[in-house]
């Protein structure tokens, strides 16, 4: 117990699944937590769970509501340690027969959202001597999944933008690592949805079938262990929880 012991997190898409885990891990290893999301009801539900935790209703796509979140963040618990990027949404179909709104309502939430939310949070860990900002990109970004073309490129571009990012607050000497975990089938709300609208022969249900699906747990101990300093070596890369998914 106590490996965050007086940090301060910002988890986005904190409402449900993986991000609700985050929020409940992360707290019980000491840090303070502030959960945002637009699922109100749920996003203030985990947050009445966990002491101390407050809940923001926070669109990620908006530039300025950022600067507000991270502003409440630093005004209720004094500081910024740890940002978890977690927010995001799909939509299923394939290059041909995606509409252009669903692709753009992707790349916005996920990829415009990470991008937001290091700009707004860098400055604020910077001056509170460092920080970690983990960043939820998917399998779906490193291996070829039909079904998710935006999907896959928003998570496709938060690895590489990680990676830009990390050298970046390196050659500042900021004292920020910044690092991207890319789950596979973990049991989720969005999981669920896939498993719901997708034809059951659909090749991205393959691992579902095959493997079976991890525990959100599997990804909130990994997002604990890149927010403590057991990972202070340890920046720019990306870390798969996917049962050796993409290595077949």
């Amino acid at each position: 117990m106590g490996r965050i012991e007086g940090k301060v997190a910002v988890i986005t898409g904190g409402a449900s699944g993986l991000g609700a885990e985050d929020a409940r891990v992360l707290a019980r290893e000491g840090a303070k937590v502030v959960i945002t999301d637009v699922q109100d009801e749920l996003g203030a539900k985990v947050a009445a769970e966990i002491p101390g935790a407050i809940y923001l209703n926070h669109d990620v796509r908006s530039e300025s509501r950022w600067a507000e979140v991270i502003a409440e963040a630093i005004k209720a618990f004094g500081r910024l340690d740890i940002l978890v990027n977690n927010a995001g949404i799909v939509r299923f179909g394939s290059v041909e027969d995606m509409s252009y709104a669903d692709y753009k309502l992707q790349v916005d939430v996920m990829l415009d959202g990470t991008f937001l939310g290091c700009k707004a949070a860098i400055p604020f860990m910077t001056k509170g001597g460092g920080g970690s900002i983990i960043n939820m990109a998917s399998i779906g970004g490193i291996k070829g999944i039909s079904a998710i073309p935006a999907y896959a490129g928003a998570k496709g571009g938060i690895i590489a933008m990680t990676r830009s990012i990390a050298v970046h607050c390196q050659e500042k000497r900021y004292q920020i690592r910044c690092n991207t975990i890319a789950p596979g089938g973990i049991e989720t709300p969005m999981t669920a949805q896939a498993v719901s609208e997708l034809d059951e022969n659909d090749p991205g249900l393959e691992q579902n079938r095959a493997l079976g699906m991890g525990k959100p747990e599997d990804v909130a101990n990994l997002v604990l262990f890149l927010a403590s300093e057991e990972s202070r070596h340890i920046t720019g890369t990306t870390i798969t929880v996917d049962n050796a998914e993409t290595i077949r």
